[in-house]
């Protein structure tokens, strides 16, 4: 940040708090909300990519239709560590927070029985204010350690 655009101390701290928000709620919806409203979290311009399989996502409808696109019967807790939000200007922030998801497909109800994360990594977050409210501009998943999500078996009808 040159000095011509340097924060107040406040604005920085409500900044970077802003950003932080947006991560935990990115989770928060996919995990226990409406997973399609995760889109309302970026830009109308947002982009969400994946770069190990070439996977990119563009656009706040495409995003709305892709996450709403889950299996209904998807059961993911996602737990968010090391989040480090850099303030680059007024309007413009990055971060970096790492991620571990435990999920499951085919959940019905109950304890699922204690499983190996299905993903570890991080993510790479750019975010944007517009008309006074940061938004994710762009998200970029790394993952470290991954596999498919594994589907448990039907309940038994006995």
């Amino acid at each position: 940040m040159n000095n011509d655009e340097a924060l107040a101390p406040i604005d920085r701290l409500l900044a970077e708090r802003a950003c932080e928000r947006l991560i935990l709620d990115f989770i928060h919806r996919l995990d226990l909300g409406d997973p399609s409203s995760v889109a309302e979290l970026f830009t109308d311009d947002g982009v969400w990519q994946w770069p190990h399989d070439h996977r990119r996502i563009e656009g706040r409808e495409a995003l709305r239709e892709y996450f709403g696109s889950r299996p209904a019967d998807r059961l993911s807790r996602r737990l968010m560590t090391n989040i480090l939000v850099s303030v680059t200007s007024a309007t413009t922030a990055t971060a970096t927070s790492y991620l571990t998801t435990y999920r499951v497909d085919g959940f019905v109800e109950g304890i699922v029985p204690s499983q190996l994360p299905t993903n570890v990594g991080h993510y790479e977050d750019t975010f944007r204010k517009v008309d006074n409210t940061w938004l994710l501009a762009t998200r970029t998943t790394h993952l470290a350690f991954g596999a498919d999500t594994a589907r448990l078996a039907p309940p038994s009808n006995t």
